[in-house]
């Protein structure tokens, strides 16, 4: 038995567009023979999109739900904006809107390609059916929970289409012993901050430093000449105020601008009778990232 490595199963999926398990599956059945597994997906009907899955899908939707303490938020990308208003496709994405929900808060893009799909077969088959079936690539993007062990989730869609489906998807979590329906109508007011301010991480301790580094790098370098002391100082203070544009609990609230979004779950903190702590958030925005090809943009 040939050994199936992983960059054996990439290459598969490249060449098909089928999922990480059924190239799997398909190269166990061949003993790792590439071009005898293209012929077993074709055989059952998993590669039939094979010759969409080079085309750019950049459009689409991005779906997020809630249940209990647990939320996610999943993007699914069509070629067309105009893929994204048919009904087959909104199902499609539904239906794998819940297999993620049911997978989180630990659901990845493969964990979610290899479930079972409500109708029958793999998420990934379906996706591969939806393909043949409408007549464009799409692709499962992304896939990302977060679950809260006492609290509540919010959840925000803009631009929805249709409910729960639209262009940016944002779960906030929330811990807190406090009334309930005060937490979730929070969480609701947070994660449309989210989605207008789009923060880079919670606070200044989570952003990458990586990004740190380079900002320190441009504040120097525009003010190179001064005196070592001078550059330090106008440095940490350039870095403060980067960090109250992409920190989520240092930017100026959305919906009351002279407070910060940390002193409005502060204050928030007295109708729910409770300390608040916004653990984390996820924010997906369609298409971002994704680069298309001149013609196309």
């Amino acid at each position: 038995m040939a050994a199936i490595t992983a960059g054996l199963v990439k290459d598969l999926r490249e060449k098909t567009g089928a999922g990480m398990m059924d190239c799997k599956h398909a190269l166990a059945e061949t003993d790792g023979d590439i071009e005898a597994a293209i012929d077993w997906l074709r055989k059952k009907g998993l590669a039939k999109a094979a010759k969409k899955s080079g085309r750019v899908a950049a459009d689409g939707l991005v779906g997020a739900a809630v249940e209990d303490l647990v939320g996610v938020v999943v993007e699914v990308n069509s070629e067309t904006d105009f893929v994204a208003r048919n009904d087959d496709f909104q199902a499609l994405v539904r239906g794998i809107v819940a297999v993620a929900l049911d997978k989180a808060p630990a659901a990845d893009v493969d964990t979610v390609l290899g479930a079972h799909f409500l109708g029958g077969g793999t998420v990934s088959e379906a996706i591969a059916n939806a393909i043949a079936t409408i007549g464009e690539n799409m692709t499962l993007r992304r896939v990302q929970g977060l679950r809260v062990t006492d609290g509540a989730i919010g959840q925000y869609v803009h631009g929805q289409i249709v409910d729960g489906l639209g262009r940016i998807g944002v779960i906030v979590g929330l811990e807190s012993k406090g009334d309930r329906d005060a937490l979730v109508a929070l969480g609701r007011q947070v994660a449309m901050h989210v989605a207008a301010a789009s923060p880079i991480a919670l606070n200044s301790d989570g952003v990458d430093p990586a990004t740190v580094a380079r900002e320190r790098s441009v504040l120097a370098e525009k003010n190179a000449g001064k005196p070592p002391h001078v550059i330090e100082k106008i440095v940490e203070s350039g870095l403060k105020t980067f960090y109250k544009e992409v920190c989520l609990l240092d930017q100026p609230y959305v919906h009351d601008p002279a407070k910060s979004v940390g002193q409005a779950v502060k204050e928030a903190e007295k109708t729910a009778g409770a300390p608040i702590a916004i653990t984390g958030f996820v924010r997906f925005a369609l298409g971002e990232g994704v680069e298309k090809p001149a013609e196309e943009a």
